[in-house]
């Protein structure tokens, strides 16, 4: 299927038919926008309308309509994780054959890194977990761990962990919940733990995902690259 890769914001805004094409436009270039579509008029009425790198807040009520500007932070990061669930039924059991991966999207001040992998028969879940662990790891190996940072995410799951202190909770009780169960995905939120105190200054939001967010589709894009080719 064509698509049609808007550059509303970069060296050269406009249209380009491949991502390499975009990508040359964008790539170190501070505060681009830019986004695919399959058609050529909704390509251009991004270029000509609002396009959107915020989100919205999920840590209170009295918090969830702000939305931040990106350009307080030093760097923003995406991350995603996703499935190809081929349950007989919607909330199926994922089989050991199904596709599943991982991305992030790192933003540092115009320089982007990206990173995304795959495994089968994982969940979506533990994808999101997965995307958000591989964000940190690369934040610490670039050496910018340090700077004033937001993570953008679609995976209430994932962020209601941490600014919910789910996470802290069941490290209070040796990573167990509160009847005493084991959480799902024990050993990857372990190591979140253990990591997420790298960042120090650190901020998480939500954003809708398959919407009009650039970065999560951005990422989005990359882990659906990394399945089709498992």
């Amino acid at each position: 299927m064509q698509k049609y890769y808007a550059v509303r914001r970069g060296k050269k805004p406009g249209i380009y038919s491949t991502w390499a094409d975009c990508k040359a436009q964008v790539d170190g270039f501070a505060g681009a926008r830019y986004k695919s579509f399959p058609d050529k008029a909704q390509a251009q009425a991004f270029i000509d309308g609002k396009d959107s790198y915020n989100s919205r807040k999920t840590t209170t009520k009295k918090s969830a309509n702000k939305v931040s500007n990106i350009e307080d932070f030093d760097i923003v990061i995406y991350t995603d994780g996703g499935s190809r669930n081929h349950g007989n039924f919607k909330g199926g059991h994922v089989k050991d054959s199904d596709k599943a991966a991982w991305a992030y999207h790192i933003n540092n001040k115009g320089q982007i890194y990206e990173g995304t992998g795959g495994e089968f028969g994982a969940t979506n879940n533990r994808m999101e977990i997965m995307a958000l662990i591989q964000s940190i790891k690369r934040l610490n190996e670039l050496k910018i761990n340090q700077q004033n940072a937001i993570f953008v995410l679609d995976s209430q799951y994932v962020l209601n962990a941490i600014t919910q202190n789910w996470l802290n909770g069941w490290k209070r009780r040796g990573f167990k919940k509160a009847d005493g169960s084991t959480p799902v995905n024990v050993e990857l939120w372990r190591e979140l733990d253990q990591l997420l105190p790298t960042v120090p200054k650190k901020t998480f939001e939500w954003t809708k995902g398959h919407a009009t967010n650039v970065g999560n589709n951005r990422v989005d894009a990359l882990l659906n690259e990394t399945m089709d080719k498992m």
